[in-house]
């Protein structure tokens, strides 16, 4: 997997960890991070939510820094989980943290084994055997906007659905030309992003240049954002099947890297 030479667009904690893991496998990254989080300030509102917490039969989080900044609040009111609800996350990564706070407890959360996005993880049958109570509520724990699949679903189901909004993504500042000038100074040729937001990003801050930039391999982490970068113009996206570095290391070996 030499051949492979990333550009990383996560957060920048989340491309140091990641840098390191494909280093290990020979795979040449540079980190160019598109996705800044900026944690929004507690509500009143946000605070009875986390007080009720026993009364949710089901808390879904939805990104690690959703759980990060959730636990951070949540403490402050429990420091013990409830026994009420039940816990889920979109992938492996997000339930590691969670765990840290409920596994002392011997409580742990659930997530799907194979796809890390919404879909998977409504297809679960804890989630289901969850909502199996009168009255069910659920609590997402998530970034301001996103997807609405979750809720809509589990209303679906006849659940109440309450939203805990705790961050907002912004685009850090770079200079004009910056992308591309690191793609051909670095001659990396394949781009990752962790997200549909982060796909946006990326188009933006490319501008004239993404014509040029949508000719290379696209890492995705779902098949959702490949049809999305398929219809912004992206020629050659490959679906990780999930966002962990198992995942984008997974889909390297299962691909031939391209020659510039």
């Amino acid at each position: 997997m030499t051949g492979w030479r990333l550009l990383l667009t996560r957060p920048a904690a989340e491309n140091v960890a990641l840098a390191a893991t494909l280093g290990a496998a020979g795979v040449y990254s540079s980190s160019l991070p598109l996705l800044e989080i900026e944690a929004l300030e507690e509500t009143a509102e946000q605070r009875a939510l986390l007080l009720e917490l026993d009364g949710y039969c089901a808390v879904i989080v939805v990104s690690k820094p959703a759980a990060r900044l959730g636990l951070e609040r949540l403490q402050g009111c429990w420091p013990r989980p409830p026994a009420g609800p039940r816990w889920f996350s979109v992938g492996a990564a997000t339930a590691q943290i969670l765990d840290d706070y409920l596994l002392p407890h011997g409580q742990r959360a659930t997530y799907p084994a194979a796809g890390d996005d919404s879909e998977a993880l409504l297809a679960l049958p804890d989630l289901e055997r969850a909502l199996a109570v009168p009255n069910p509520r659920v609590l997402i724990l998530r970034g301001e906007g996103g997807r609405e699949l979750l809720a809509e679903t589990l209303r679906g189901r006849g659940a109440r659905v309450d939203y805990l909004q705790l961050y907002r993504r912004v685009l850090p500042s770079y200079p004009a030309g910056s992308l591309l000038q690191r793609v051909r100074g670095e001659r990396l040729n394949a781009l990752l992003v962790s997200s549909a937001q982060s796909l946006e990003h990326l188009q933006q801050l490319a501008g004239a240049a993404w014509p040029e930039l949508a000719r290379l391999p696209l890492l995705v982490p779902s098949p959702r954002v490949a049809a999305l970068a398929r219809a912004a113009g992206a020629l050659h996206p490959i679906d990780c099947r999930g966002a962990s570095a198992a995942a984008v290391l997974a889909a390297l070996r299962a691909s031939p890297a391209p020659t510039l």
